[in-house]
């Protein structure tokens, strides 16, 4: 097979937040910047993202990053990097208002200035009452944010690799990236591009569980893709389930619901958040929430005909403030249930729906990873941004309207990094032939039919074993039970075959690819998740219902190899301000 080659500057992998924003300070600078994805842009899954972004502007009432800082502290339950986490707040302010300058169209408040709204977790003079800290185009925000940056793009002349599927990193000798194995989804060729730095901004990987907010692209590619590279996943025990999915099918109904002033009931008609989070009630932080609500399913006070759900109420705003600041779920709750919440509540459920975990990298974009059982380095030519990386800034949970933040705040950063860091590596590295064989013969393994299990039935086992096993609460011996059972599905993998393979369309090769990566990245969330033997953020275990600061105050690192766990610190120590120690977190 003759294979086509491209030689770039930068290589991006991934078109949502973090990758664009990257590409556009790249593009500026002239440098020749090539950006994959397997959707067009537009349809990457930053568009779904609706309460808002972060930022201490102070627009609604006095506000500091430092109080913002002491809010994602705790949110994280101490786990989070507070350098990291201070940068993140510090930079929010400049990074929205360079959003606003370029293009994105905020909603306002009468006096011009960007709308912002309450958002569970936040507050004002360290905890004493609720902040207006998270800046909102409507309930449409991540859809603004994104096609404004595509438009940038197109204006800054970034190169689209449009509807490509990224198979596999490529390696020099020295375990360098020197690009990556992509393949044209419309026509199932493959294709080398070779570049200086390469920047993974692959998104989540939420469709590991079966009940998802996700779109059907997030299936965990860059991670899997840094795992086969040798490089561990941080933190992936913990993993965000949001409390306001639709009942039954996991879309996402924004908590810019209950910033707004809605508000959850069970059967008997109660406020129950009022006996979970006396203080912030149903804007305490996402797992308070979400936990809460499968407690008061289980104990029986669940809505409906099987009880299994409870409702959120926004009904009491009345039509005007519904129609003005939450179209989205309007017409969600419309569409999928046919239930107008401008005049009855909403039946809602927790919903899996964010990573904290991810590829370890510094608050400059740049991969860092331990070789070898040795001390950590950076990955010479590595970069990772947004859901796909861990800083780690969100630790054991993320606060709503950090996600945008995020990938914003680091994507820029990133980008300008690999500025600095092409201006010391003028030249391309020699990509090792045994990494690009290795590669090859991935992108070959799934070419076949015949008899045996279809990646669809694979797929279905998969993410039912890992809702059962690894959902809102976690238990030793589920967990067990589930760790045995992915890896089971692990080697099942080898006998999946897919239909006729000269009348199949190439998108059952791609899903092939897809369930591989989720199989691995489901087995760092079940492999982390059993062995950390403590309450902390996300991760709730019964078994061991308290925090342990002592023995798990640490970041868990899986490692593709023989299923390894390693771990290291949490840097407790910000860049400029006093650290903010261990305290019980409650709302």
């Amino acid at each position: 097979m003759s294979l086509i080659r491209r030689n770039f500057d930068v290589l991006i992998i991934g078109a949502g937040g973090a990758g664009l924003n990257a590409a556009v300070q790249l593009a500026k600078a002239d440098m020749r910047v090539a950006v994959v994805s397997k959707v067009f842009p537009t349809r990457s899954h930053t568009v779904a993202a609706q309460g808002g972004v972060n930022a201490a502007l102070g627009n609604v009432n006095d506000d500091s990053w430092h109080w913002h800082m002491f809010d994602t502290v705790k949110g994280s339950d101490y786990l989070g990097d507070q350098d990291a986490i201070e940068f993140m707040c510090r930079e929010a302010i400049p990074t929205v208002y360079e959003l606003e300058h370029n293009g994105v169209p905020f909603s306002r408040l009468d006096s011009g200035k960007i709308y912002q709204r309450p958002f569970g977790g936040q507050s004002r003079d360290f905890g004493k009452e609720q902040a207006s800290r998270t800046c909102a185009a409507a309930d449409r925000t991540g859809h603004a944010i994104l096609h404004t940056l595509y438009q940038q793009n197109i204006k800054a002349r970034s190169h689209f690799f449009t509807e490509y599927f990224a198979i596999d990193l490529l390696q020099d000798a020295e375990g360098g990236v020197t690009g990556a194995l992509v393949m044209d989804i419309a026509s199932g060729e493959p294709m080398i591009l070779n570049a200086r730095a390469t920047l993974l901004a692959t998104g989540g990987c939420g469709q590991v569980f079966r009940t998802t907010s996700n779109a059907h692209i997030n299936t965990g590619d860059g991670m899997a893709m840094a795992l086969r590279a040798g490089v561990p996943l941080q933190d992936m025990e913990f993993f965000q389930f949001h409390p306001t999915g639709v009942a039954g099918r996991g879309m996402l109904i924004t908590e810019a619901s209950r910033g707004e002033g809605g508000y959850l009931i069970n059967s008997e008609g109660e406020r129950f958040m009022e006996r979970y989070a006396p203080s912030a009630k149903d804007l305490a932080s996402r797992d308070v929430v979400a936990r809460a609500i499968v407690t008061e399913v289980r104990e029986g006070r669940g809505c409906g005909p099987n009880k299994d759900y409870v409702l959120l109420k926004v009904d009491h705003l009345g039509e005007e403030v519904v129609a003005k600041r939450l179209p989205g779920i309007r017409e969600t709750s419309k569409i999928f249930l046919g239930v107008d919440p401008a005049f009855e509540p909403i039946p809602v459920y927790p919903t899996a729906h964010y990573v904290m975990g991810g590829i370890p990298s510094d608050r400059f974009g740049r991969v860092v990873a331990p070789a070898h059982h040795g001390p950590e380095e950076v990955v010479q030519g590595l970069y990772a941004a947004g859901e796909c990386a861990c800083v780690s800034v969100h630790g054991a949970n993320r606060l709503g309207g950090n996600s945008l933040l995020d990938i914003l705040v680091f994507g820029r950063l990133s980008g300008l990094d690999i500025l600095e860091y092409l201006g010391e590596h003028p030249r391309h590295r020699l990509t090792d032939s045994s990494s690009e064989e290795c590669a090859m013969a991935r992108f070959q393994r799934f070419d076949i039919s015949g008899e045996g299990i279809t990646v669809a039935e694979l797929r279905s086992e998969f993410r039912k074993v890992m809702e059962d096993h690894a959902g809102v609460f976690r238990t030793d011996e589920i967990m067990r039970e589930g760790v045995d059972k992915v890896r089971d599905i692990r080697h099942r993998l080898e006998d999946v075959r897919l239909a006729d393979t000269s009348r199949t369309f190439n998108t059952a090769r791609i899903e092939a690819f897809e369930l591989e990566n989720l199989i691995d990245v489901g087995i760092s969330i079940v492999t982390a998740a059993l062995h950390r033997k403590e309450s902390r953020g996300a991760h709730s275990r019964p078994d061991y219902p308290e925090r342990d600061d002592r023995n798990w105050m640490r970041h868990s690192l899986y490692f593709l190899e023989e299923d390894r766990l390693d771990y290291k610190p949490v840097r407790t120590k910000p860049l400029s301000v006093d650290s903010f120690p261990p305290k019980p977190r409650v709302y």
